[in-house]
């Protein structure tokens, strides 16, 4: 079972790799190239907009039914029915809440358009997880892997038509890539809800209130997290938006800086994927997990830290390749690749406070952190406008990462590793002074990353921060 784990979260990076980043960067980024700063910096914020109220369209549902229906695939049946009307209920609801958050923001007619649209995509994309959730818990895990990406290659064929078929005369306008969206995920989920519905021995449309009422009362502490986590991650474009008079424009840096950090931090998801369920398992059966803790811990703040040092030492070079009039966005480029290093933490041992349950702690985390990050914005967007939103967001994100390991520490007793910890720092001093000196050679700005980036992951291992020796002794101490 564990070699088969493994092959299978193989394939579902390889896969990823192989076709987000050209999303994000072939994509996306070509998209605001030929836009206006101000078109895509309202597209941004509405994107953005349309997220912070998303969790009403599932509930933790996704995560209720995976586990369920891996305990006991015969409930797919029982389930399905019940689910899907109710996920449709739930669309109905976070429309209204959506258009109704709108209208008291104060949008136009035009923003409301596209922003039905994007709305319309949100459902789309969380009925695309629940489906997927399915395949899971059928423990088909190579196909779910396929399924993981067909949404963004779908929209990488419809949206290299648009920007470079040639096929129309007019102009491409932004809500084109919009409506690309909608049709590349409605396709998804019908090819999907074909395969999960070939599974299923019976399917009826019909209101199982007392299964949805089970689902509420099971789940909404985990939607609570959700929404509180997903107001401090997003909020902030909507504050430069509604705040500032060159609100449209400052979105649009802050898209610029904010895109390669999503980026990374979709790795960081596919990693608590992995440890959710050994977390879960090892304190099941009452096993020290601070072995896990530090391996984890190690294996994603190595690339973390590079990639923050990296993009931060070479912030202007990495904006001035990817964008257009982006001498801006090179700031909160580098501050926001640090918020990345905090973020990767966070899925180390918010994923161990989640295995325990610690729920109503993560909670209160959460909606600490929402209230702070709010605060923090109002204070700085008026005076550093998208810098200063980065800074907020740094300053939030570091603080719940440190709050959430002086938890974890008291939760599972774990001793101090000062010799750990001075290694850990000595490492980040010396990559400042590595990177430092290379930029002082003459070599082109790929040459100084990619020797940066070399020097960096030989000295990890040289320092013993990443130990192959003692991951590989873990793995093979897993039970099959």
């Amino acid at each position: 079972m564990q070699k088969k784990f493994i092959t299978n979260l193989g394939l579902l990076l390889l896969l990823n790799f192989l076709i987000k980043p050209f999303w994000l960067f072939g994509i996306d980024r070509t998209v605001q190239n030929i836009v206006s700063a101000q078109e895509y910096g309202t597209y941004f914020t509405l994107f953005n907009f349309s997220i912070l109220f998303n969790i009403v369209l599932d509930l933790g549902i996704t995560n209720f039914n995976n586990r369920n229906i891996s305990q006991n695939q015969q409930l797919l049946s029982k389930y399905f029915s019940g689910i899907v009307v109710f996920k449709l209920l739930l669309a109905i609801v976070y429309l209204a809440i959506t258009y109704v958050v709108g209208y008291f923001a104060g949008y136009s007619s035009e923003r409301f358009y596209m922003l039905l649209f994007l709305s319309i995509n949100q459902f789309l994309i969380s009925f695309i997880q629940y489906l997927r959730s399915n395949v899971a818990g059928l423990q088909l895990f190579a196909l779910n892997s396929f399924l993981s990406v067909l949404d963004k290659s779908i929209l990488i064929i419809f949206c290299s038509i648009l920007l470079w078929g040639n096929l129309f005369d007019a102009k491409f306008q932004l809500i084109q890539f919009v409506y690309a969206q909608t049709f590349a995920y409605l396709l998804t989920t019908i090819i999907v809800f074909g395969i999960v519905f070939s599974k299923t021995k019976s399917f009826k449309f019909k209101i199982n209130k007392a299964f949805s009422l089970l689902i509420l009362k099971q789940t909404y502490p985990y939607a609570v997290l959700v929404l509180a986590m997903t107001f401090y991650y997003r909020i902030d474009a909507v504050m430069l938006d509604n705040m500032l008079e060159d609100g449209e424009a400052q979105a649009a840096i802050y898209a610029q800086g904010y895109r390669l950090m999503d980026a990374a931090t979709q790795v960081g998801v596919l990693f608590a994927t992995l440890l959710l369920p050994m977390f879960a398992n090892m304190i099941k059966n009452k096993q020290k997990v601070v072995g896990l803790v530090k391996l984890s811990f190690s294996l994603i703040f190595v690339p973390s830290i590079i990639v923050g040092v990296a993009c931060f030492s070479f912030a202007n070079e990495i904006t001035s390749a990817l964008y257009k009039g982006s001498e801006d966005a090179s700031q909160v480029l580098g501050i926001l690749m640090f918020c990345f290093v905090a973020i990767a933490i966070t899925y180390i041992f918010g994923t161990l406070l989640t295995a325990n349950g610690s729920l109503k702690t993560l909670n209160q985390l959460a909606i600490g952190g929402m209230i702070l990050n709010v605060a923090l914005n109002f204070i700085l967007i008026p005076h550093y406008k998208a810098e200063g939103s980065a800074v907020a967001s740094l300053i939030t994100q570091v603080i719940i990462v440190l709050l959430q390991i002086s938890i974890a520490k008291k939760i599972f007793n774990f001793s101090i590793n000062y010799k750990f910890i001075v290694t850990v720092v000595l490492y980040v001093a010396l990559l400042i002074g590595i990177v430092n000196g290379i930029k002082m050679s003459n070599a082109t700005f790929l040459t100084q990353l990619g020797l940066f980036v070399l020097m960096a992951g030989v000295l990890s291992l040289l320092m013993r921060i990443v130990n192959f020796k003692k991951m590989s002794h873990f793995f093979a101490k897993q039970p099959n």
